[in-house]
């Protein structure tokens, strides 16, 4: 049970190169797949699941073969008996039970017979237990679309896991059970994450960076250590060579200087020693050949240093953080923004709500509570910027920079590029049409729009705003956030998140009830 990449090329329609010859092996145990969005995680697992072809290289998988996509392509329409894939053996066995023997029934049992058993078994496990098998999938929570979705890869009985962003949507009971089944399974799982808790728990990390992968021993945070120390020395070593360059075209300046003064003192001398004129030239000659022997020797040594210096550079790692100042975003202490009474038919009803000042207030509680509800019913309300779990704010065809410009009118065009900029959208990126953003580029151009909006949004709604981005755009994230002035409702589930952002007060939306803890 391994996953084996030989020499694996691929490149996107348009040229756009994403592997360019990688190689790895990755046996059985607990793998963490990391990088920055855009890096190709996502499509290393279609790769590897089949999905997609590369354009040259070898995948080899050794095993049955479970894979859970980021967005299960899901009609709303399905059971979750069709979900799980096994509606059509439950109905096999059904008529089998009935007294139908048919062939075609038997052929579709195979060696099911206890499908029904194992798959109660691991709805429990991963707390779905009391689900009928005939709901209908549109009348569940995000995250309970999720664990179902790996429900039904598990009851493959897979030898190879592969899993991308398992933990988006989940609640933190959700999220144990699935920590407590991963570290169950015991064949090869490879999963790409930005849980910091679930990537603590694999056996080893692979990093996705420049079109090759890196596997590192040990956990995230060993990992995350490791990383760290590569940056001192990277930062060190860049410091050194930008003082070897300098020091080197200081010496190389100083031998000019040396050789000049030489040369006019040598002009001189022979004037005064009154030598015929050829050998005064050739003594002239000879200093300048030795001058520009010594100026080639130091030229050299400059271009090995600058060398070195390129090289130190390109070690370094671009985690490029955004930089804020929001003052039109600023509420008064103790201004209300929202305060009503809600009612959501079969979710909950009566909810008091208040909100006022700055506050920044972090929405929690089990999947299927009603958490997504209540924001929508707070949007519909009050004026309010929302970032739904889908970012869908944007019109995807239209680009980064004119979505601005629809957003913010009167803000003068240089301003409105420097602030993309700001964004981390520099040169033509700015022009990238929405629908081709990674999931950290779309959230960074929703929030430039979001936060820079006219007029200026004192309360910000935020629904599982790290759901699908890297580590590096969480910290992206938390940044914009951190330079917000206005109140935010954000409902997640990463502490790690939450605690960055300086909640003031915590919200459990549960059993129908909103309670402040």
């Amino acid at each position: 049970m391994n996953i084996t990449c030989s020499h694996v090329e691929f490149s996107w329609p348009d040229d756009t190169p994403v592997f360019d010859g990688v190689s790895f092996t990755v046996g059985a145990g607990r793998t963490g797949l990391v990088g920055a969005n855009g890096a190709g995680k996502s499509t290393l697992l279609k790769l590897i699941a089949g999905e997609l072809l590369p354009l040259s290289g070898s995948i080899a998988v050794d095993g049955v073969v479970g894979y859970l996509p980021q967005t299960l392509p899901l009609g709303d329409d399905l059971s979750v008996a069709e979900v799980l894939g096994v509606a059509d053996v439950l109905a096999a066995l059904t008529a089998v039970e009935s007294g139908d023997v048919r062939d075609e029934h038997f052929t579709t049992i195979g060696v099911d017979w206890d499908v029904e058993e194992r798959t109660r078994a691991e709805l429990s496990r991963l707390g779905l237990g009391e689900l009928a098998l005939d709901r209908r999938i549109d009348t569940l929570s995000g995250g309970q679309v999720v664990t179902l979705g790996l429900v039904g890869q598990l009851l493959r009985r897979p030898d190879v896991l592969l899993l991308d962003e398992p933990t988006n949507n989940l609640d933190a009971q959700a999220r144990d059970r699935l920590y407590a089944v991963l570290a169950d399974f015991s064949g090869c799982l490879l999963v790409v994450s930005h849980d910091r808790a679930l990537l603590d728990r694999v056996d080893r990390i692979a990093e996705v960076d420049r079109g090759g992968i890196r596997v590192f021993g040990g956990n995230f945070t060993e990992y995350d250590a490791a990383v760290r120390a590569e940056r001192e020395v990277a930062e060190r070593n860049v410091r050194e060579a930008e003082q070897e360059v300098k020091r080197e075209k200081r010496e190389m300046q100083q031998a000019r200087e040396r050789a000049s003064r030489r040369a006019g003192n040598a002009a001189r001398n022979l004037d005064n020693a009154g030598l015929a004129r050829i050998v005064a030239g050739g003594l002239k000659r000879r200093a300048e050949v030795s001058a520009g022997r010594a100026d080639g020797v130091h030229g050299a040594r400059v271009s090995d240093a600058q060398a070195r210096l390129d090289a130190a550079g390109r070690a370094l790692r671009d985690d490029d953080t955004i930089v804020l100042d929001l003052p039109d975003t600023t509420v008064p202490a103790g201004r209300t923004l929202f305060d009503q009474t809600l009612t959501a038919p079969g979710v909950f009803a009566d909810l008091r709500l208040a909100i006022r000042g700055p506050e920044r207030v972090a929405l929690t509680g089990p999947n299927g509570a009603g958490k997504s509800t209540l924001l929508r019913m707070i949007t519909s309300s009050v004026p309010a910027a929302h970032l739904s779990q889908r970012l869908d704010n944007l019109d995807p065809t239209s680009t980064v920079a004119s979505s601005l410009e629809a957003a913010a009118p009167t803000m003068p065009r240089p301003d409105r590029m420097n602030l993309l900029a700001r964004f981390l959208f520099r040169g033509d990126r700015a022009f990238l049409p929405v629908s081709a953003l990674s999931g950290g580029e779309l959230l960074r151009a929703t929030l430039a729009c979001v936060l820079f909006a006219e007029p200026a949004p004192h309360l910000l709604l935020l629904d599982e705003p790290t759901n699908n981005l890297d580590l590096v755009s969480v910290a992206q994230l938390e940044s914009a956030l951190t330079a917000y002035r206005g109140a935010f409702v954000v409902v997640s589930h990463d502490e790690h998140f939450l605690s960055a952002i300086g909640i003031t007060r915590r919200l459990v939306l549960a059993d129908g009830q909103l309670r402040e803890v």
